[in-house]
């Protein structure tokens, strides 16, 4: 079956404040063999990335001035996953935003998962692993997953992470076998992940105050029944 390893980056938390995706990254694996058909873009997201987003990303409005907005690459994007099997580590999130970025468009299609079968594997570590961290970094040290390259999140950099702990959490397979050379556009999309880490503006981490009263909120929304949506990490 055609599998695509999905992962977004936003410009902030929650769709309902009109939050846009500003990162695509999806790896395709079929027959647990990456075959370097992969999609990635940056996307322009007409509003103003929270300084919270900066700081889990490291995305600015400046390295995103002349990229495409999602509607300039949305029927290539809804080509590209239709029918497969989606991969997304903490699902909810990224469906929910690709559902409201596509709500958006003149002909939006149905919801995702109408149209594609989709696999949280957050959902699947809780299972394997009760009472254990299940974040990807920590997914990540379980399975010996080289996440060394990982200083802030990345959507290609961290789909590529999620493929290779699916493929471990799945099958003891822990390294993604390429089957072709991916060619000189792959290498050169992995050559400007690099630059754009080494041209990342300083990280202001969250102080524990900040992150106690992030976490209070989150709280208080599950509370109310509202769905508890945290930073895919």
């Amino acid at each position: 079956m055609r599998q695509i390893v999905l992962d977004t980056e936003t410009t902030g938390l929650e769709t309902s404040d009109d939050h846009r995706i500003i990162e695509i990254g999806c790896v395709e694996v079929r027959s647990r063999r990456a075959t370097g058909n992969n999609f990635w873009h940056y996307l322009q997201p007409d509003r103003v990335i929270d300084e919270g987003a900066i700081a889990v990303h490291g995305i600015t409005n400046e390295m995103l001035a002349d990229k495409p907005r999602f509607a300039d690459v949305a029927q290539e994007f809804i080509e590209y996953l239709r029918g497969a099997e989606l991969i997304i580590h903490n699902a909810a999130f990224d469906i929910g935003f690709l559902d409201h970025e596509f709500a958006k468009l003149e002909n939006p299609p149905p919801p995702v998962s109408e149209w594609c079968m989709v696999t949280d594997t957050l959902a699947m570590a809780r299972q394997m692993h009760p009472g254990q961290r299940n974040s990807l970094d920590a997914l990540c040290r379980r399975y010996d997953v080289d996440n060394s390259g990982r200083d802030l999140h990345g959507a290609l950099l961290d789909a590529q992470l999620l493929a290779e702990v699916y493929l471990a959490m799945t099958g003891g397979q822990q390294t993604i076998e390429l089957a072709a050379d991916p060619g000189e556009g792959m290498r050169q999309e992995v050559e400007r992940l690099f630059e754009r880490s080494a041209a990342r503006p300083k990280v202001i981490r969250a102080s524990d105050e900040e992150l106690a009263q992030h976490h209070a909120r989150l709280d208080a929304m599950e509370a109310s029944g509202a769905p508890r949506l945290e930073w895919p990490a």
